[in-house]
């Protein structure tokens, strides 16, 4: 039976997105496990071949139908809009626009059922905002453009799965948002995502706000009491196997060695840095919340090493397997 068919949004064009999706499919692997499909330019993923020392050919197809997914040829929806003189490496409102449109075409397939699941290559936020799309990153553009309400971020590694209550916010607005409902929704959206991918009963850490969660009152101003211990309840009531609050500063350590299959982080921070500690090679970033599945690596666009041939594939590859252990068959 054939894989899934995995839309691959090509990100920023300057950016190293382009080569490592060159790289990545020049793997005869991904085509074992799904039917990988470009959504971006055909030329820039040419250019980005002969940067990459790819032989792989690239053929622009009009919708999901017209591709033949055999390994040593791209089948790209060429939506086009990057000159053939875009410099690698520099911020540009045009590749901002190109990216935006990218997305905006992945989730058009994803909602009529053309794709099974969208991976996307990084985007540059400061790229999309001079292209006058004004959204923080990724995930806050998929769930406009889906009408998602909301949803929440998880970073996975092959060691540790983390997702987030807040994200993209400063931290005194990130304490003030948190609350008791949100923190319930955020794990039943990681129960639910684990389940799906084939954990039935999921172990499920939640980090507190303060050091050493609060230790009682001790520290904070009873944050862990007030916002985070009923969310954690009112989970566990409707099924969620969740333990906490509990300190963020032994509970990745403890998830590392295998205790849990997924943590709770509060804010960005919290849970980036240990996720990215291991490594952002490994990584990858996925959108828990949305009508589809969607994958990401978990770096950005790389503009310093942007058309050298030096950007490292195994993150898009790895976001490409998450993407097919989650999508609908």
């Amino acid at each position: 039976m054939p894989g899934p068919i995995v839309g691959i949004t090509m990100g920023d064009p300057a950016g190293v997105g382009p080569e490592i999706i060159m790289k990545a499919l020049g793997h005869r692997e991904v085509y074992e496990v799904c039917r990988p499909l470009v959504i971006g330019d055909a030329g820039r993923l040419r250019a980005a071949g002969r940067v990459a020392g790819q032989t792989l050919a690239v053929k622009a197809v009009p919708d999901p139908s017209a591709a033949a997914f055999r390994p040593g040829t791209v089948d790209c929806i060429d939506v086009g809009l990057v000159p053939e003189d875009l410099p690698w490496g520099r911020l540009s409102p045009v590749a901002g626009d190109a990216a935006y449109r990218y997305i905006a075409r992945a989730v058009e397939l994803a909602t009529a059922g053309g794709i099974a699941a969208i991976c996307t290559a990084p985007l540059n936020k400061e790229a999309l905002h001079a292209a006058g799309h004004v959204y923080p990153g990724h995930t806050e553009l998929l769930a406009k453009l889906s009408g998602t309400k909301e949803v929440s971020m998880m970073l996975a590694t092959p060691k540790m799965r983390v997702i987030h209550v807040t994200t993209h916010i400063g931290l005194l607005d990130a304490v003030d948002r948190i609350e008791p409902g949100l923190v319930e929704r955020t794990i039943l959206r990681g129960h639910e995502a684990l389940v799906r991918a084939g954990i039935a009963r999921p172990r499920i850490a939640v980090c507190g706000i303060n050091p050493h969660a609060g230790e009682h009152g001790l520290f904070g101003r009873g944050e862990e009491e007030a916002k985070v211990a009923p969310g954690i309840e009112a989970a566990r009531a409707k099924g969620a196997n969740a333990e906490g609050p509990l300190p963020a500063d032994t509970v990745f350590f403890r998830a590392g060695r295998g205790d849990f299959d997924l943590v709770v982080a509060m804010y960005h921070d919290q849970g980036h840095g240990p996720v990215k500690v291991l490594g952002l090679e490994a990584g990858v970033n996925i959108t828990v919340g949305l009508p589809f599945v969607r994958t990401s690596v978990d770096h950005g666009t790389a503009f310093d090493i942007a058309g050298t041939g030096k950007a490292d594939e195994r993150s898009l590859i790895e976001a490409l397997r998450q993407a097919v252990a989650l999508a609908p068959r």
